[in-house]
């Protein structure tokens, strides 16, 4: 795996990380999570720009996307109680086979 991939799953994780906190700052209403998902984002879009640098743009920002929202979901089905549905499942398999299908489609 190159570099640029290593930053764009980096990226993603810092896309859930963000999502999270984003949630915890109540509408940016709590200092210290409102900080910390400023934190959070700033490294994202940092460490998406970094892999921008080889993989191409669109590939990019679906890859990232698609990694913040898998994350997202299941971060508010694990921490949140969100519904954990069948075709929320299987959704968000086709997400994940979407984005291997973008990593098998690039060749750098």
């Amino acid at each position: 795996m190159s570099l640029a991939w290593f930053f764009l799953l980096l990226a993603g994780f810092f896309e859930i990380c963000f999502t999270i906190t984003l949630k915890y700052s109540q509408g940016f209403t709590k200092l210290i999570p409102s900080v910390i998902t400023v934190i959070f984002i700033t490294l994202s879009f940092f460490t998406v720009s970094q892999s921008m640098k080889i993989i191409p743009i669109g590939t990019a920002y679906a890859v990232w996307a698609g990694i913040g929202a898998v994350g997202t979901v299941i971060a508010g089905i694990v921490l949140f109680g969100d519904s954990y549905h069948i075709i929320r499942i299987i959704s968000l398999l086709l997400i994940i086979l979407g984005i291997i299908g973008l990593k098998l489609a690039h060749f750098e």
